[in-house]
């Protein structure tokens, strides 16, 4: 399984409760892109449009530039592909105030382009500031450790 990008901000921001996996509806160019690695999931979500979920705010640049149709747009929103049962499921659980669909990486199984996506709720403030106080604690005990 090789992975093309990761959401490292994701686990920052959210706790993520649930992962699911679905596959992508992209182009030829697309596809080509995201497998020299030209994908950024940094600013991305899932929307539900009633009963289809979109990935909405991933750039995929253009495989080729120089050779790049007109109606090439490189932030479309990208249609996932997930099952009835996985779909209403979602629905039901982002009605729930503080859920969100957040994507966490893009990777090839069995030669096709998969997405993996959590079902997180948003981090406090105070919480990354602890976080972050654990992480420089936990290095310094490491540092001295090591002397």
């Amino acid at each position: 399984m090789k992975i093309y990008s990761e959401n490292r901000k994701a686990s920052f921001n959210y706790n993520v409760l649930e992962k699911f996996e679905a596959g992508l509806v992209l182009f030829g160019q697309e596809v080509k892109s995201i497998k020299t690695g030209h994908i950024n999931l940094a600013s991305s979500y899932i929307i539900l449009k009633g009963q289809e979920p979109f990935l909405v705010g991933v750039k995929v640049p253009p495989y080729q530039p120089n050779n790049v149709g007109a109606d090439y747009n490189d932030e479309r929103q990208r249609k996932l592909l997930l099952n009835k049962k996985e779909i209403n499921y979602l629905v039901g659980k982002t009605k729930v105030k503080g859920f969100s669909l957040i994507p966490l990486k893009i990777y090839e199984k069995n030669g096709r382009i998969k997405l993996e996506f959590g079902l997180a709720k948003g981090k406090k403030k105070y919480d990354k500031k602890e976080k972050i106080k654990k992480r420089d604690i936990e290095r310094e005990v490491n540092r001295e450790l090591s002397e």
